[in-house]
């Protein structure tokens, strides 16, 4: 396979917030697909960062009798101590607060006041202050003048604006979701904003006047850029794509367009449309595909803190220091929001899934094969061939099999099908226990006559563990290395279409007992 650049994004996140597991949950996912194209040997760049501007930051600050840049600061530092906290591989973290940001989304739209794509305008119809969106007289009564995320009133406002004309790309943005259906991601998210095509687009204001905190329009500094514009522009910024003179364009610029912008479904209608269309007026690529996934849920009911259902920081930490980073990695790829339905994080739903996939079958599964090794060959390999003959065990086809989970991980990979690569690591681990229960090791242990034989089965079990934990390494890291290090394998390190092929476990390497996933109570 020929080397290509990746390109995964998060949304940036509002310091308004304090992180919680939405925030860790898109992460995750965007470090395993960076993990698995890395793996592939594609040159990968994971970006992340904080959307730091806004009146909600603003007022915060008042509130605690501090400077918005040094909320900013303060809240900012939280999101980028989950990087390291959660072992997640971002390749940077962006600060809207940054001058190499302010400075490009200054330069870029001066470029669309050039082009006579924003304009000086009126605003007259209702607004949404929790996630500061404009709504028309239209779009306010189909809500019933009601936040549709937070549910509280809408506000009627009349201001002066500069305005993007969104409406001059609706043909355009129209044919892109007609000859690209996978653009939006997943269907029922593409059909959502077709959905709001019908009433004709209408222009979106770009500035604010009724508060300080953001970049300054370049022609005009009592106007104020808003805040979902100059979010948005953090995804080429961060590729100095607006300054073509600064190490970050030389370094970085080869990676647009994105490959994944992975989203919440609440932002979906600046990513799919106004972005896109951004992205047009300035004749800028666009990104290969918006994924906006589900929310999560907690114990069948919306998240609340009033509840006692919110799953806050704290409490991914204790799921982690209860089982280990893995399970909760795992947890979340596994049975996480990723199409199109909300998924309930409950805690019972979590203890079942730890003791049947990791602790009663990849635990199970390395902990018996590696004891066998080390009870019938003393800790070492044993050849899977008689000299230059392969010994014939059963029907299972090992080679083959694992061959075509590598192509069906790889292809499911690459569409951030992250659930379905994931199963095919699992299958294989799950065929392995069948097989031990098929072909009775232990029963055959007992034949100084079938030595060969016993061999060649427990070869063809470690060999197919260690493909299939090449395979589960971007999911589950620490434990794939701790096992490919048990049993004296390489790391999943450069390509792994040249690691996963069947052979790759060498006939009297040392292999140690393993014990990957301790039950916990």
């Amino acid at each position: 396979m020929s080397k290509q650049t990746r390109y995964v994004t998060t949304p940036i996140y509002y310091v308004n917030d304090r992180p919680h597991i939405g925030h860790v949950y898109t992460t995750t996912l965007c470090d395993v697909y960076a993990r698995a194209m890395r793996s592939v040997g594609h040159d990968v760049f994971f970006l992340t960062g904080t959307d730091e501007h806004g009146v909600k930051v603003e007022q915060s600050a008042l509130e605690k009798g501090m400077t918005p840049q040094a909320l900013a600061d303060q809240n900012s530092a939280e999101f980028q101590s989950i990087m390291g906290m959660f072992n997640l591989t971002s390749d940077a973290f962006i600060r809207t607060t940054s001058s190499e940001h302010t400075k490009q989304v200054q330069t870029f739209v001066a470029k669309l006041l050039e082009r006579g794509d924003v304009y000086l305008g009126t605003f007259e119809g209702w607004y949404d202050e929790g996630q500061e969106e404009y709504h028309t007289e239209t779009s306010a009564r189909e809500l019933e003048y009601k936040s549709p995320i937070s549910g509280k009133p809408l506000v009627r406002a009349t201001e002066n604006n500069y305005y993007f004309k969104l409406s001059a790309y609706q043909g355009r943005l129209e044919q892109l979701f007609e000859t690209n259906p996978a653009f939006v991601r997943p269907s029922s998210r593409r059909n959502e904003v077709l959905g709001r095509f019908a009433d004709g687009l209408q222009d979106v204001p770009i500035s604010r006047t009724n508060f300080s905190w953001g970049i300054p329009m370049p022609s005009n500094d009592e106007h104020v850029i808003y805040v979902w514009i100059d979010a948005l522009f953090n995804y080429i910024t961060a590729l100095g794509l607006g300054d073509h003179a600064s190490d970050w364009y030389k370094e970085r610029s080869e990676f647009w367009p994105a490959s994944y912008h992975v989203i919440g479904k609440e932002i979906l209608w600046f990513h799919a449309v106004i972005w896109p269309a951004v992205l047009m007026a300035l004749e800028l690529p666009l990104p290969n595909c918006i994924y906006a996934h589900s929310f999560w849920i907690s114990e069948g009911k919306k998240m609340s803190k009033s509840l006692g259902n919110f799953i806050d920081l704290a409490t991914v930490e204790s799921y982690i220091e209860k089982y280990n980073m893995d399970a909760w990695r795992y947890y979340l790829v596994t049975q996480g929001p990723l199409g199109a339905t909300d998924a309930d994080f409950v805690a019972t739903r979590f203890q079942e899934i730890y003791n049947a996939h990791l602790v009663n079958t990849v635990g199970n599964s390395t902990s018996r094969v590696t004891a066998m090794l080390n009870k019938y060959f003393d800790g070492v390999v044993p050849p899977e061939v008689d000299g230059e003959t392969r010994v014939e065990v059963t029907g299972f086809d090992w080679p083959t099999k694992c061959e075509a989970a590598l192509l069906q991980w790889t292809s499911a990979m690459e569409a951030f099908e992250l659930t379905k690569a994931t199963e095919e690591a699992m299958g294989l681990i799950r065929d392995v226990d069948l097989f031990i229960n098929d072909t009775a090791p232990f029963t055959l242990a007992k034949d100084e006559s079938k030595q060969k034989e016993l061999g060649a089965i427990l070869y063809q079990c470690i060999e197919t563990l260690r493909i299939a934990m090449l395979l589960l390494s971007p999911v589950i890291p620490s434990k794939t290395e701790e096992f490919l290090v048990a049993i004296q394998a390489d790391l999943c390190i450069g390509n792994i279409q040249e690691l996963a092929r069947w052979g790759g476990a060498q006939p009297g390497s040392s292999v140690s007992k393993v014990a990957l996933f301790p039950r916990v109570k």
